[in-house]
């Protein structure tokens, strides 16, 4: 029984193809290396490291310890052990989506949403994970949360990009009394991710500037579609 997966093929067959594209091999190859290395911090690589990894570990390290003393907390901890389950595969952005939808009788905005969702999650996954191919601050998370352990990369925190996709997109279409809403929901379900010690805090940072960055390209399109 062979191995196929169609997205996945599809992008390895388009690096593939890229290598050949004059000034875009050596881009692709970098990528590559990038991705073999699997490097947490820039400038792990080099003896000297980098300015740019120093900052961001010292902004990962002052996350986790500001998260850390909640990390004990039973009803802080349960909460957000829930929130990171319920993000797994945008399956709270799917529900609350179908939802909404139907007690609005907006069934074009539960399909453009749907689909947005889907869209985003594989740029993220099969695209910028792909490149940058960053290790998790744990391999299966803490062990005082029972959590599905991933196997892409941490940056960027696919949680937190579909999160802020959604919530963007929701808020654009329900209005700004509508923040308090989705806007917790997203901002919990992001927060728990480095909670858990799945992801660093930078991750999270990534991930929102990508989700609301193709929250924003894919409003456009959702309006000149007539879904507003």
């Amino acid at each position: 029984m062979t191995d196929e997966h169609p997205i996945r093929d599809g992008v390895d067959h388009a690096i593939d193809a890229a290598r050949d594209v004059p000034g875009v091999g050596a881009i692709v190859d970098a990528a590559e290396n990038a991705d073999q290395a699997a490097h947490e911090y820039p400038g792990d690589d080099r003896p000297q490291g980098s300015t740019l990894g120093d900052a961001v570990r010292w902004f990962d390290d002052t996350v986790d310890a500001f998260l850390e003393p909640w990390r004990d907390q039973p009803v802080v901890s349960a909460i957000m052990g829930a929130a990171t389950n319920a993000g797994e595969f945008s399956g709270i952005w799917h529900a609350s989506n179908i939802v909404r939808g139907i007690a609005l009788g907006r069934p074009d905005q539960v399909v453009a949403l749907g689909v947005g969702i889907g869209l985003e999650s594989l740029v993220v996954n099969q695209g910028l994970k792909r490149l940058f191919k960053r290790r998790r601050p744990t391999t299966g998370g803490d062990d005082r949360f029972d959590i599905r352990t991933p196997l892409t990369s941490s940056f960027p925190s696919g949680h937190a990009s579909a999160a802020a996709f959604a919530a963007t997109t929701l808020i654009a279409w329900d209005g700004k009394r509508s923040i308090p809403l989705w806007g917790t929901m997203a901002a919990t379900v992001a927060v728990s991710r480095p909670f858990v010690r799945i992801h660093h805090g930078s991750d999270i940072v990534g991930g929102v500037v990508a989700g609301v960055g193709m929250a924003l390209i894919a409003r456009r399109v959702f309006t000149r579609l007539g879904v507003a």
